[in-house]
């Protein structure tokens, strides 16, 4: 008898493996092959893309995300009417070697003539100027935003 329950405990830890690690595998699998339209937070965000407002163009309008920290210090991302997806995933407008980062992990898009801040639902978070980003934000000009171990301000 005690032969038998020894078994049954092999044969459950063995079936507890298995299903533990193919758990496992599809998350990484979801993660890797994810791209920007596949996302369940991407089908319930409408587009906010939009024109900048006439009465917000005397200002002088940011041009660039300037990195200012981490591995990419230096470097700048031109600003477009289109969306910038950040993350590690190579589908992303700037990647970042960075495990700290998700596969997309923010967006800064304009909106309204300003530019906005959006975490797309983060392992990590996303912060600006220290505090954590929930939903969309407006970026103000020279306000750090942290992602993982890299630091970017939008810049005129």
């Amino acid at each position: 008898m005690n032969e038998l329950v020894f078994t049954i405990l092999r044969l459950g830890y063995l079936a507890l493996l298995w299903a533990f690690l193919f758990l496992i595998v599809r998350a990484l699998r979801r993660d890797v092959t994810e791209t920007p339209g596949t996302s369940s937070s991407s089908r319930r965000r409408s587009s906010h893309t939009s024109e900048p407002s006439p009465s917000r163009s005397r200002r002088r309008s940011p041009s660039r995300l300037l990195i200012t920290e981490g591995p990419l210090a230096g470097s700048t991302v031109p600003l477009s009417p289109t969306s910038i997806i950040i993350g590690r995933s190579p589908s992303c407008t700037l990647v970042l070697d960075d495990s700290y980062a998700s596969s997309r992990h923010a967006r800064v898009f304009p909106k309204e003539g300003s530019w906005w801040l959006e975490d797309l639902g983060s392992t990590n978070g996303t912060t600006m100027n220290g505090a954590p980003v929930h939903g969309a934000v407006e970026l103000p000009v020279n306000t750090p935003v942290r992602i993982g171990q890299t630091t970017l301000e939008l810049r005129s």
